[in-house]
């Protein structure tokens, strides 16, 4: 089966475009930088609109919202737009819950007038993915399925791990049921209901062609997780590192952090190297975000040239020459004067790691 995907992304700029393979089947949309259920709907149905032009190029329509999503306006697209209504068939929707952190998203407290995104988005779940099992023991996973059926009685529930799932359990399953949801929400078809989201979750999101120092990135990355993990709600990123031939890919939730070189997504030829990320939390200082994340460039020349004499820190100072730059993430390889002309990395190019030789410092 072949599917055209529309992608919201809560900020101004799209990273998992630049993940996907170039073999897959499936047609990319993005609605960019707001809430698919607010700020941007109007993108959602001339996406719909224009995909629909095609419709013989594909077998279904998969909407994929940012998790900050009221999916109650997205599903009302579907029945108060009569264009809409006569081209789409709403199947279902499906929700991904975090096992380590859906009770505490539950339970957060709002203001006034503020809907808990996280209670909407299972309440209106025709079936719930309850993800990252493997964090957790069956007592609390039990315990969670408790807590998600008080809000949701009806929903299916079905325990992963990395959202891996069969197709044939979440697609052309037409569980949606209008009277259903109508029982809890009666407004439901109303078109000027109002929501309101939390003014102090925000997104912020950087883009820039150039490459990255490794050493500085994990070190900012560390910085950030350490200092916002609690208000961290989601966040990715596609990095192009300095001397490395592979996308380093990044996403987590809260403190919980993966990242690697991607298999298979190498930087083709001719292809820009950017490197972009996108943070959505509460309370997050953008500057500090923008400003620490440009600081990893490596876009500087470095100071040593190939062949250069130097002292490199191993512990102690001990003399080598540079014999290349930029090799695997790191700005030095440097050959030790040692006999054994052991091979040590310099990460960054600063006189903690390396500095110019001199016989007084060795």
């Amino acid at each position: 089966m072949k599917f055209a995907v529309i992608e919201n992304e809560f900020g101004e700029v799209g990273v998992d475009e630049k993940v996907l393979s170039e073999n897959i089947d499936e047609e990319i949309v993005e609605v960019m930088n707001g809430c698919i259920c607010c700020t941007v709907r109007g993108d959602l149905v001339e996406a719909l609109k224009k995909l629909y032009k095609r419709v013989e190029q594909f077998d279904g329509v998969i909407i994929e919202t940012t998790g900050l999503a009221d999916p109650a306006p997205v599903c009302q697209t579907f029945f108060i737009d009569d264009m809409i209504e006569d081209m789409y068939r709403l199947d279902s929707v499906i929700t991904v819950v975090d096992a380590k952190h859906i009770t505490e998203r539950l339970a957060e407290v709002k203001p006034e007038g503020v809907e808990n995104e996280a209670v909407e988005q299972v309440a209106f779940a025709d079936k719930i993915l309850l993800n990252k099992v493997d964090l957790s023991n069956d007592a609390e996973l039990t315990k969670i399925e408790g807590e998600l059926k008080k809000i949701n009685p009806t929903a299916s529930i079905q325990r992963t791990e990395q959202s891996k799932v069969n197709p044939s359990d979440i697609l052309n399953i037409q569980a949606f049921e209008l009277k259903r949801v109508l029982d809890f929400d009666p407004e439901f078809l109303d078109e000027d209901q109002e929501h309101q989201h939390d003014s102090t979750v925000s997104s912020v999101a950087v883009k820039v062609e150039a490459d990255v120092n490794m050493e500085m990135l994990e070190q900012w990355i560390r910085r950030v997780i350490t200092g916002d993990g609690a208000n961290l709600y989601r966040y990715k990123g596609v990095i192009a590192v300095k001397g490395m031939p592979v996308k380093f890919v990044f996403q987590g939730v809260g403190m919980l952090f993966h990242g690697g070189f991607q298999e298979g997504a190498a930087w083709k030829k001719g292809e820009k190297r950017e490197s972009r990320f996108v943070f959505i939390g509460k309370d997050l200082d953008h500057k500090f975000y923008r400003e620490g994340f440009l600081a990893c460039r490596a876009d500087q020349p470095l100071r040593f040239p190939v062949g250069t004499k130097v002292c490199a820190n191993v512990g102690q100072w001990e003399e080598g020459v540079v014999i290349k730059q930029w090799d695997e993430g790191n700005a030095y390889r440097i050959e030790l004067d040692n006999g054994e002309k052991t091979n040590v990395w310099a990460p960054i190019d600063t006189d903690h790691y390396v500095r110019k030789f001199s016989e007084t410092q060795v």
